[in-house]
This record gives C-alpha cells, sequence and structure tokens, in this order.
C-alpha cells in the first residue's frame, strides 16, 4: 500500500475507486465497505484509495479537553488498512481552511481535480463542504458531468458503523473487553516506551514495564487488571502478560499507571516500544490493607491470566 501525505504531488491513479472516512479502528463493520472498494476495483481495472484525515475532523471542530479518543492512531490505522489490502490510502491535513470550503469547492478541486475518480463509494449521509452543505445529492447531479459513478453505502450499513464504533468505545471503556475484540476482529491493542518507574513491582517479586503512550489521544481500557499478550521487535511470537492499569489505591498513587507484567521475562526493555494486545478482563481495582495481601492477589491474577491465555 503506498500512503500520500502531500496532495500536491499525489500519483496518476488509475481508474479510482475511492471512499472518504475516519476508519478509526479499522474494524469489523468496515470491512463491508472495504470489500466493497475492491469488488468496484476489479470490475473496472482500477485502484483503491481511501482518504483519511488527520487529525480527526472533530479535534479541529470541537476542540476540548473531552475530545474523541482514538481507537487507531494514524500509525496502527496505515497498519490496519495495508494488511487488508488496499492500495492506496491519502492521509489529508485537516486543518480548519480545509473545512471551510465551500462544497463545490470540494468536489471540484479536490476530489475530481485530485484524484479524478471511476467510483466514488460513501454513506447515504456523508456531508461535506463549508457548514456540511454538500451530500450525496450534489454528487449525484454531477456525476455524469465530471464522469464518475456514484456508489450509495446504504442506511442499515452506515447505522451498523457508527454503531459499532460507538459501542466498540464504550466496551472498552468499561472494560467490555472480549465484546470489544468481536467488534473489532481483532485484539484491542495498544502501544506504548517502556519507561523508569519506583521499582516497586520489582520489590513484590513483579517486575514490571511501566508504558508512556505514544499519542495521548489513544483510547486507554477501563482500569482494573487484564490478560494480555504483548509484542516486542525483536520477539517473533507474543508474549503471555498481565496488565493493570490504575492509579494504585494500596500505594495512595494519584497518576495513572500502565503496567505490564510479562511471565518468566528478565529482558532490560527500558526505551524499547510494547504492544499490548488485551485479551480479558480479569477484576477491577483494589485497595488491600497490607503489602502481603496484595501480592497474594497479584499471585492469583497472573495466575488466572496464565489459564485465560492458556485456553
Amino acid at each position: 500500500m503506498q500512503v500520500h501525505r502531500d496532495l500536491d504531488h499525489l500519483p496518476e491513479f488509475r481508474n479510482a475507486v475511492i471512499t472518504i472516512g475516519t476508519f478509526d479502528g479499522v474494524h469489523a463493520g468496515h470491512r463491508f465497505i472495504l470489500q466493497q472498494l475492491e469488488q468496484a476495483a476489479v470490475n473496472c481495472s482500477g485502484e483503491t484509495v481511501i482518504v483519511t484525515f488527520d487529525p480527526h475532523p472533530r479535534e479541529v471542530l470541537l476542540p476540548g479537553p473531552n475530545n474523541i479518543r482514538l481507537l487507531t492512531t494514524l500509525p496502527e490505522k496505515i497498519a490496519l488498512l495495508e494488511r487488508a489490502g488496499i492500495d492506496h490510502l491519502v492521509v489529508v491535513p485537516f486543518t480548519k481552511a480545509f473545512s471551510e470550503l465551500s462544497a463545490r469547492e470540494y468536489l471540484e478541486d479536490f476530489l475530481v481535480a485530485r484524484f479524478k475518480p471511476h467510483t466514488i463509494i460513501i454513506g447515504y449521509d456523508h456531508r461535506f463542504g463549508h457548514n456540511r452543505e454538500g451530500g450525496l445529492e450534489l454528487l449525484e447531479a454531477e456525476q455524469q458531468q465530471y464522469g464518475f459513478t456514484l456508489v450509495e453505502i446504504p442506511q442499515q450499513v452506515v447505522h451498523d458503523l457508527t454503531v459499532s464504533s460507538t459501542k466498540i468505545r464504550k466496551s472498552l471503556q468499561e472494560g467490555h473487553v472480549q465484546l470489544a475484540n468481536e467488534l473489532l476482529g481483532y485484539s484491542y491493542f495498544l502501544s506504548g516506551e517502556v519507561i523508569h518507574g519506583d521499582k516497586m513491582g520489582r520489590e513484590l517479586g513483579y517486575p514490571t514495564a511501566n508504558l508512556r503512550l505514544g499519542d495521548e489521544r489513544k483510547l486507554i481500557p477501563a482500569e482494573g487488571i487484564y490478560a494480555v499478550r504483548v509484542g516486542l521487535h525483536h520477539h517473533s511470537q507474543l508474549l503471555p502478560a498481565v496488565m493493570s492499569i490504575g492509579f494504585r489505591p494500596t500505594f495512595n498513587g494519584t497518576d495513572l499507571r500502565l503496567e505490564v507484567h510479562l511471565f518468566d521475562f528478565n529482558e532490560d526493555l527500558y526505551g524499547q516500544e510494547l504492544t499490548v494486545h488485551f485479551i480479558d478482563y480479569i477484576r477491577a481495582n483494589l485497595k488491600f490493607d497490607d503489602i502481603n495481601a496484595l501480592v497474594v492477589q497479584m499471585d492469583k491474577d497472573s495466575a488466572q491470566s496464565k489459564e485465560i491465555l492458556g485456553r
């Protein structure tokens, strides 16, 4: 898959079959669109082109502390779309100026001039241009003039996509990892750099890798203990582990920690990037009366994680 970030130097696409969207999560619901895109490209001997935006339009149009949390960062989205077999991904810098293009400017100067589309596959409710003034009706009215075929994604499919994205976020925020994974079609994951902590886990017999996320917009699942698998650049297989997300109530912590304990593992990981794949939720965080009670529970958590991962 070719990734294009410079709109002024796009290639001449061959019978471009394009769709436009954020594709956050590239979840199981998106596969219907990807399949349609691929089939349409086969039918016209064309190339599949996905147009996406960075940052997410809501970050520009509705900025604020409670803005959308991403299921996939841009690098993660790129990797998932490449795995899906897309020919071209065009990452459009979403700016206030871009959002203020009129619907006709968007159609003529952006879609037609830059992509020369053979086919546009778009949702029935897709809106574009300043104040969302353009939509399917404008594309339908102009498709003959500009020589592209318009394919509408039906209302029910768009509804299902919206429900899926909302449900995935809600499921992760409530700790329902298995449901989120089912809707995603893969295990939810996040990546971060291993940083120095206070070494408390090592003193308890459970050394942990403390993670700092590469993108603070990434959605962090609910606080609690999880069975996870961990990816490392120099390991070909995912490694079994248990993860804690929380404020460490037993130690009266005040900052959110992402801590991973890898089983039977003693390599130095500081400065390395880990990718954590969430398999199942084990329990909520608890405050223990003493260290011994905490260690007993950590023994139980590790045993349960191993049992889950061994299924």
